[in-house]
């Protein structure tokens, strides 16, 4: 079986194949039928990483990074009991032993919350969200009359044109907005606040409907609002090709969690609404919030390869020129352009950080936001 979200686009299916007309059935079928005999092998990209209970599992090849919340996730698929299920077995392409110790270490034992959620984040988040004007709520309310009407079928492609029709007034509006980095703020508040309901929704009871609609209405809206992935950059054609490929044994045996660590967890409180963030920052500090942030090992080794790509943006004469005549937010369209050119120039020299860089959007993003500032300042000092 096959699981993914969206459509695929190959050969075979050059306008594209969605899950349901690939298997022959719809995605809430899809756990049942994985139970029965004939289907054994289940693969997916990053769907059922997460809420997928599925107790047969008993064996998972890993073949992408995973770290921090995730990690702890992905592979925790694998430990629902179920009778005659003694042991599960990972098979890992990707990952250090490290990386995924640290990964569950905090969650092992004693965890606590050093900052509880704020409630009222909720409703901040969304007033930030009215003011950017992308969404009406009469096309949400419309939106709901079909989404929740029992006749409605979500997989069903008559239906899901008709759903859409709704969403396209807001992304027009979205498409509309001139600065680059508001459409960002936007996008991120919208995630930001789905991700946010879908949690606190599990521990109280919400009496407001306008908060049910709307996290409905905004799901499909984050989905088909343009995106400009740090990847798009990349342009691959028929002269790169795989030539050779090794595949090696590194080690093999269990990760020992310890025992008597207590584990501590932050709470959601200012996430998606925008803050004034320091302007500088050393190279040593960006590896430090990249880890935080992210849940990754950078150590200060890997410092060297961004004071290698600092030291070559900071001679190029088109940034130079650029940083004097624009302002920041100007200046980014060009820094991305050289950013990309010089990741891929050194792509050899630290993979981790370059795959970790084109395959996590919010990473990528951060990288870069944090870089272009710093050389903006020193190339205007």
């Amino acid at each position: 079986m096959v699981a993914f979200s969206g459509k695929v686009m190959d050969d075979n299916y050059p306008d594209g194949v969605s899950e349901p007309e690939l298997t022959g059935y719809s995605e809430k079928e899809l756990p049942g039928i994985f139970e029965k005999d004939e289907y054994r092998i289940l693969i997916v990209a990053d769907k059922y990483q997460t809420g997928f209970d599925q107790p047969l599992l008993q064996t998972m090849y890993v073949d992408k990074k995973l770290s921090g919340v995730k990690a702890v996730q992905t592979l925790s698929r694998l430990n629902r009991t179920c009778p005659g299920k003694e042991d599960t077995f990972v098979l890992d392409f990707a990952n250090d032993r490290q990386t995924i110790l640290d990964s569950f270490q905090p969650y092992y034992e004693v965890t606590t919350v050093t900052e509880e959620t704020d409630v009222n984040h909720l409703y901040d988040l969304k007033a930030r969200l009215d003011q950017f004007q992308v969404f009406r709520e009469r096309e949400i309310d419309a939106f709901a009359n079909v989404y929740f009407d029992p006749g409605t079928r979500l997989d069903h492609p008559k239906h899901q044109k008709y759903l859409y029709s709704f969403t396209d007034p807001a992304v027009d509006r979205f498409r509309a907005i001139e600065d680059a980095d508001k459409q960002e703020e936007f996008k991120k508040g919208l995630r930001s606040w789905t991700n946010l309901y879908a949690f606190l929704a599990q521990i109280m009871p919400f009496i407001d409907p306008e908060f049910e609609k709307f996290y409905a209405y905004a799901k499909l809206l984050q989905t088909r609002l343009p995106k400009r992935e740090l990847s798009e950059s990349l342009h691959l054609d028929d002269e790169v090709a795989l030539e050779y490929y090794r595949l090696q044994k590194i080690k093999e045996g269990a990760i020992e969690l310890q025992k008597g660590e207590e584990g501590k967890l932050s709470g959601t409180s200012e996430a998606g609404l925008k803050r004034a963030k320091e302007e500088e920052a050393l190279l040593s500090e960006i590896i430090s919030v990249l880890n935080d942030r992210f849940g990754t090992a950078f150590a200060e080794a890997d410092k060297l390869f961004f004071d290698q790509i600092e030291a070559e943006l900071l001679d190029d004469e088109t940034l130079k020129t650029q940083a004097k005549v624009n302002k920041l937010d100007t200046f980014k369209y060009a820094f991305n352009d050289k950013f990309i050119d010089k990741l891929i120039e050194r792509m050899d020299q630290n993979q981790e950080i370059f795959e970790k860089i084109l395959e996590d959007k919010a990473f990528g993003d951060l990288v870069k936001e944090l870089l272009m500032k710093k050389i903006y300042n020193k190339l205007n000092e």
